[in-house]
């Protein structure tokens, strides 16, 4: 296992209980959904590689309890994350309001200034029956906070590849830029240091 950091990337999932985070993984990673609700108990991760520019990048992804019992494990949880996937459930509009505390968490605990950040809207597939969140207001909520968007639905594994695998596209060309612009930096120091020494 290559856990170079440009070569590998924890990922975690947060949000409300019940906004279908355990089936979000278990979708990407297994192409597996669950009518049957199971709550998280503890912490879950599994890894899943994606191959990014013809680079093999491999994305750690860890699931945790919505319930506010389960905070007391969030340092643990946040540390070393490169990015989060927040989610809430479109038909569910207090698991929306949520997600502005569950953002403050991640900000408060989370030590990577550059985390990417992706606001998950799932269960669109049942926007038709029963939806109390619009893609707008998704949307607008997310470009107030700087933070990426999009609508999910495990059920009809809509979007829920390309969530993650935009998210590691995203964190590796960040760090592909990041190392380039500190090998330009590094070749600038370096060349005034042998002018000031000539």
């Amino acid at each position: 296992m290559n856990r170079e950091e440009d070569k590998f990337f924890k990922i975690i999932l947060i949000g409300d209980s019940a906004v279908g985070k355990s089936n979000l993984l278990s979708r990407f990673c297994h192409n597996k959904f669950t009518l049957q609700f199971n709550s998280t108990i503890g912490v879950e991760f599994t890894t899943k590689t994606l191959n990014i520019d013809g680079n093999p990048i491999m994305a750690q992804i860890w699931d945790t309890s919505g319930h506010t019992k389960a905070r007391a494990i969030t340092d643990a949880y946040y540390r070393g994350a490169s990015a989060a996937l927040l989610v809430y459930d479109v038909t569910r509009h207090m698991t929306f309001v949520n997600t502005q505390k569950w953002l403050e968490d991640l900000r408060n605990h989370g030590d990577n200034p550059n985390m990417v950040v992706m606001l998950v809207g799932n269960k669109s597939d049942a926007r038709r029956e029963s939806v109390m969140v619009s893609t707008e207001v998704g949307r607008s909520f997310a470009e107030k906070e700087s933070v990426y968007f999009m609508e999910t639905s495990a059920l009809r594994a809509s979007n829920v590849e390309k969530a993650f695998s935009d998210v590691v596209e995203i964190l590796h060309k960040n760090k592909v830029i990041r190392k380039k612009d500190m090998e330009a930096h590094e070749t600038m120091a370096l060349s005034t240091c042998k002018y000031l020494i000539n």
